[in-house]
């Protein structure tokens, strides 16, 4: 399978480094994004870089969506230039809507296409490293098939029928964020008793309070102060409606959820369009300040 043709739409943050992952693998990325120095990247990389979408799809066999949105993915998929043959298999590693993935499978299924959803953890870091985390929502027959695909970018993990990817990926990203929102109240109330903030990271990692945002999201990017692990809080804040959209869908308790989407949607409206997920344990500090409020800078 690696003399497959790939097409790749979305070379941002992660798109970037994932499809240059696989030139090395053997395939040839064709591959777009409307931004030019997106494109120059890849070319870089070794990949074939077009500036429209319909030359970078028209010849894959295999076809990579890593876009921001499900608005955004069937916009793509619904392009005049989005022609694919019959028999292509389409991957949307994007973070999207479940219902909406099951949707769009069984209208490009009426043209023979398959889609897989494929979302990833891991951010830029894992990317770079081959180790990201993939959630494939497809049948055996295909995970098995698209293996080599998803290798050189990392460990893909069966978790059942379209549409399961893109939901444990919201789940995911829904526990991630409450995470980290605990660990920035938490750090600002060790901070304001006199606390060192490495020992506090130090002792969490050691004991029952560890997690990502202690082991990897505040050593890295928040202590220091970088705030650049490469997701941006706006997305989280996407993620985290997705997941309760699921959950309000089948019923389940979201209480905490509700709260904690109430919290990171506050700090959305007062932080720059740009900000990292990172920067809300700089906003939730800003709020243990006296006197202040929840305005961004």
């Amino acid at each position: 399978m690696t003399s497959t043709a790939i097409g790749f739409v979305g070379l941002g943050n992660m798109g970037g480094v994932m499809s240059a992952r696989l030139v090395p693998a053997g395939f040839t990325v064709h591959g777009f994004d409307i931004s030019p120095a997106a494109r120059a990247a890849l070319a870089e990389a070794g990949g074939v870089p077009h500036d429209n979408l319909g030359d970078a799809v028209r010849d894959a066999s295999v076809v990579i969506l890593m876009l921001p949105s499900s608005d955004v993915v069937e916009a793509v998929v619904s392009d005049p230039q989005f022609t694919l043959a019959a028999g292509t298999t389409v991957i949307d590693m994007s973070s999207s809507e479940p219902s909406r993935t099951q949707a769009l499978a069984a209208e490009l299924g009426r043209r023979e296409i398959t889609l897989v959803d494929a979302p990833v953890s891991g951010g830029v870091a894992g990317a770079r490293a081959g180790r990201l985390t993939i959630m494939v929502g497809a049948d055996a027959t295909a995970v098995d098939r698209l293996r080599p695909v998803f290798e050189p970018i990392g460990n893909p993990v069966s978790v059942g029928g379209v549409g399961a990817g893109h939901a444990v990926k919201a789940l995911n990203n829904l526990l991630s964020a409450t995470h980290l929102l605990s660990t920035a109240e938490v750090m600002a109330a060790g901070q304001r008793f006199g606390l060192d903030t490495r020992v506090m990271i130090d002792v969490f990692n050691r004991s029952s309070g560890q997690s990502r945002s202690t082991s990897s999201k505040w050593p890295d990017f928040v202590l220091p102060g970088t705030f650049n692990s490469g997701f941006a809080l706006r997305m989280m804040v996407k993620d985290m409606r997705i997941a309760l959209g699921l959950a309000e869908q089948v019923g389940a308790a979201d209480q905490l959820s509700r709260s904690s989407l109430e919290i990171w949607a506050a700090a959305a409206d007062a932080l720059p369009p740009t900000a990292d997920q990172t920067e809300l344990a700089r906003w939730v500090q800003r709020l243990s300040a006296p006197g202040d409020d929840r305005g961004g800078d």
